[in-house]
């Protein structure tokens, strides 16, 4: 009974180390333009809280309309901690990558 729980505790740990390194995964910020790279922390930060930000970066999105409507809903998600103000950055930060993606690079 010892070796299964101590079995499953291995276990219920790598299955969480994994998670944490799928959302903290992003862009390396030396590739963000000095101006954008606050906008990009907050995104990180925030963002990163419930999904990998390889879920948006690699979404192929380059609306800001729809930017706009998706983060107001994560947003308004219980535990998000995204506030206004951090919308403002995200947002921004979102545009700029966009533009990039539309831009080839």
């Amino acid at each position: 009974m010892t070796r299964w729980v101590a079995c499953l505790l291995a276990v219920a740990g790598l299955v969480a180390c994994a998670t944490s390194m799928e959302r903290s995964e992003g862009l390396d910020a030396t590739g963000v333009a000095p101006e954008e790279r606050a906008d990009y922390a907050v995104y990180a930060e925030r963002c990163s809280k419930c999904h990998s930000l390889a879920r948006s970066l690699n979404s192929g999105i380059t609306d800001d309309g729809f930017w706009r409507m998706y983060v107001e809903r994560m947003r308004r998600q219980p535990g998000s901690g995204i506030t206004q103000e951090d919308t403002v950055a995200i947002l921004r930060f979102l545009h700029w990558y966009s533009q990039k993606q539309k831009a080839g690079g």
